[in-house]
């Protein structure tokens, strides 16, 4: 299989770009051809702006959708995103390996989806959800935190993890992939921010590569996270009143 990871970390050398050398290994070494996006490393422009559009639909007022979906049908879409969308279509997993920051993904990544993910292109009305452009392709959130696991439980004083990763599952779902569970590396302290002393954390980072590229080796059987489909929802999108995903706690 052909698998992507995108990096959206400032410094390649961190537990991050740790991660990265770790699934590139792992994932060789059962066959997969395996590439890597550096965000930073390419300078990626997070930005959505009217100045990546050469030929305007409207020079008197810049609609970015509106842009989006002209210059992809025209194929004049800027070259750096040409490049990640062939990325895209190229891959059958999709790993995207960042730090929480602020409860969300780096500005980059953030930037990398709102210029990335083209609408026309790669997501319309009828073209989402379980109908999506990227549907039989999978996808998986590598996520970091600083704080450590306990903090992230539904009562936990960072509140719930699964939260705070619903936007980008969300989102990967809205374009078609198949978003399997994350892998969560927590407590990789900083900033002079200690839970342990350093010898058990760096024994506990070891232990976090461990993981990561034991579950990798059998990553393409397991079961994505489950989603409503258009089959689900009545004619105004609304989960219909007999599906058991509406009763569940």
């Amino acid at each position: 299989m052909n698998v992507l990871i995108i990096l959206a970390h400032p410094e390649r050398k961190s537990f991050n770009g740790g991660l990265v050398d770790v699934a590139i290994e792992s994932l060789q070494a059962v066959g997969h051809t395996v590439e890597l996006n550096d965000l930073y490393r390419q300078e990626f422009d997070p930005v959505e702006r009217a100045g990546h559009y050469r030929e305007h639909v409207d020079d008197t007022y810049f609609a970015p959708l509106t842009e989006q979906r002209a210059h992809y049908e025209r194929g004049a879409l800027a070259p750096e995103v040409q490049r990640e969308i062939s990325h895209l279509e190229w891959a059958d997993l999709v790993i995207f390996q960042f730090p929480l920051w602020w409860h969300t993904q780096p500005a980059i990544l953030k930037g990398w989806f709102d210029r990335v993910l083209v609408y026309g292109g790669l997501y319309s009305g009828s073209r989402r959800y379980n109908r999506g452009h990227f549907r039989g392709k999978k996808a998986m959130l590598s996520v970091t935190t600083g704080s450590p696991e306990r903090a992230f439980r539904p009562f936990g004083r960072a509140g719930n993890m699964v939260e705070w990763l619903w936007p980008m599952h969300s989102s990967l779902y809205y374009v078609g992939f198949d978003v399997l569970p994350p892998q969560v590396s927590y407590g990789i302290q900083g900033g002079g921010i200690r839970y342990e002393d350093e010898s058990t954390f760096r024994e506990q980072l070891e232990q976090k590569k461990t993981v990561l590229a034991e579950r990798l080796s059998g990553l393409f059987d397991e079961a994505p996270i489950p989603f409503t489909g258009w089959e689900d929802w009545d004619e105004n999108g609304v989960l219909n009143q007999s599906h058991p995903m509406r009763w569940r706690l």
